[in-house]
């Protein structure tokens, strides 16, 4: 049975569920981020997934990337599975500027979180959730 890691569940919000997996908006402010988590249980890997998984993560992938630049119209799409930290299988969507704190570094161990308001995270949320209503197949939480 499918459960979302725990350390992904505490820096992030549910936006809604793709076909395979689910949409998530990570708690940064620094970044427009999404991260994409297949609804499998155990699979750490994409190889893990079947054929038509792979194909569906790598379409889900795509729609979330093109949403989130065309909304921020950014300078860069960062998209990275990383399991160094957190095994469950995960795609990490960032939006990149020229002008962000990082660049052209990665994000990853550098600097502190810097968390939304309450309000300023529903309202990301809202925002990036009725873009992605527009893609095929995606349910809104």
């Amino acid at each position: 049975m499918f459960e979302l890691d725990e350390r992904l569940a505490n820096d992030t919000v549910v936006i809604g569920n793709f076909p395979l997996s689910v949409v998530l908006m990570s708690r940064d402010s620094r970044y427009p981020w999404c991260i994409l988590v297949p609804r499998m249980a155990n699979i750490t890997e994409s190889y893990q997934l079947t054929a038509e998984q792979q194909q569906q993560l790598c379409l889900e992938s795509a729609m979330v990337a093109k949403t989130l630049m065309s909304e921020f119209n950014g300078d860069s799409m960062n998209v990275a599975a990383l399991g160094n930290v957190v095994s469950q299988l995960h795609v990490h969507h960032v939006v990149r500027f020229t002008s962000d704190d990082t660049w052209p570094g990665p994000i990853w161990g550098v600097g502190e979180a810097v968390p939304y308001s309450d309000d300023v995270l529903m309202a990301m949320k809202s925002r990036i959730a009725a873009k992605l209503a527009t893609q095929q197949d995606f349910i809104a939480d």
